[in-house]
């Protein structure tokens, strides 16, 4: 069967599909939606709560730029609402024993606003991210390949033998793309050789533990002579998400939770000792187990804090970065965020860049549907502007990994 890939505001006969209901594809559907362009959002997760891609995310002024474009105005109140509240005075950085070291320092615009956005928990983004697209995103689609058609259209076919025909497909399928696999199966991301452990650790167990005050709401590094390296990210919500939901949209279904530090464990392979096939087999628990038996000789206010990550929290992954950012082919298949530039998460850029590639898609597509440009004008000229700035991001990113862990691999 055909799925059904129009909506009730659509005006336009251009018809989008949207092969994953990441951030970036959610985005660009809130955006289109808005816009008055047909889109249908397939996600292969059965549900909204299927995924686990870490907990907070930093936005960075062009992140917050393209979230606020898309979104209708409610929903910015209530992800401004339920934002991060934190000090503005940038990374700190530290060695094993507390030292001070040199750390990066970045610009940010909005240091006096009140309403900014500049950290989120991923969580509540993606609710946020849904909310209003009941009709528009259908999960438990897991893209099995495309084709194209005479009438130059694309048809997307799903595992479960069911199939979506539209004008332009959008390729937001992450870092293991399906879509890029069928159409650039020579074009993979380099592994960095970096494991990253995530976890979640809860403020109140880790300012009791002994974190030093410095390091309460501060983005902090701590890189080990030993070759091992943490980030903690504090996430301190400025209202409650239930609270903020009641007042700016009742049904976007969000989901307390307790303040929290997003914890990022990396090790090289050199220094982990393990291989892939071990490493990722290891449970939360013996996860969070490594972390504590690597920072044994750690400080031990920062020895202390390690105990308190939930093990239920707590999962592996190996950081990879796209190198050369390159356009893909042109046609009615476009790429957006990790499937066309993944990149560590060292320079908290990945998700910003996903929602920029939404914005400057929705901007465009509005404009093919108002008559104002040619569909593969259009086209061309966002994947012109995307590999620039994907670009920068995927440079930056990897010069942050270099600084933080010198054997990072590159191409």
């Amino acid at each position: 069967m055909t799925e059904p890939t129009t909506g009730p505001t659509s005006r336009s006969p251009l018809r989008i599909l949207v092969i994953g209901g990441g951030i970036g594809g959610l985005c660009l559907a809130q955006g289109l939606r808005q816009a008055g362009v047909a889109v249908t959002v397939y996600e292969r997760d059965a549900s909204a709560e299927g995924r686990r891609q870490g907990y907070r995310l930093r936005i960075s002024p062009e992140g917050e730029a393209g979230l606020r474009a898309c979104l209708p105005q409610p929903l910015q109140e209530l992800l401004a609402a339920t934002s991060n509240v934190r000090d503005d005075a940038g990374l700190l950085a530290y060695d094993e024993n507390l030292v001070e070291q040199w750390a990066p320092r970045f610009e940010d615009p909005r240091a006096d606003r009140e309403d900014k956005i500049d950290a989120v928990d991923r969580v509540t983004l993606r609710r946020i991210l849904l909310a209003g697209l009941e009709d528009v995103v259908v999960f438990g689609k897991n893209f099995e390949r495309l084709e194209r058609t005479e009438r130059g259209t694309v048809v997307a076919h799903f595992e479960d033998g069911s199939s979506a025909e539209g004008d332009l497909l959008i390729a937001a399928d992450g870092t293991n793309s399906k879509v890029r696999e069928q159409l650039r199966p020579t074009d993979q991301p380099t592994d960095l050789g970096i494991r990253t452990i995530f976890s979640r650790i809860p403020r109140d167990a880790a300012v009791a533990a002994g974190l030093p005050e410095a390091l309460h709401d501060r983005f902090s590094y701590v890189i080990g002579s030993d070759g091992h390296h943490l980030g903690l990210m504090p996430m301190t919500f400025r209202t409650r998400p239930s609270e903020a939901a009641a007042r700016w949209w009742p049904g976007a279904n969000l989901v307390d939770s307790d303040d929290y530090y997003m914890s990022v464990f990396n090790v090289h392979l050199a220094d982990l000792g393990l291989d892939d096939a071990a490493f990722f087999a290891l449970s939360g628990e013996e996860l969070c187990r490594l972390v504590v038996d690597r920072t044994a000789a750690w400080h031990p206010d920062l020895r202390g804090i390690f105990t308190h990550a939930l093990p239920e929290t707590t999962f592996a992954v190996a950081l990879r970065a796209t190198q050369p950012v390159e356009a893909w082919e042109a046609g009615p298949v476009v790429p957006l965020g990790d499937a066309v530039h993944s990149m560590p998460p060292s320079g908290g850029v990945g998700a910003n860049t996903a929602v920029r590639d939404a914005e400057a898609l929705t901007r465009l597509l509005t404009a093919v549907v108002r008559g104002e440009l040619e569909l593969a004008e259009a086209l061309a000229e966002y994947q012109k502007a995307m590999v620039e700035y994907a670009t920068e991001g995927v440079e930056m990113s990897l010069k942050i990994a270099q600084w933080s862990i010198k054997k990072v691999a590159t191409s």
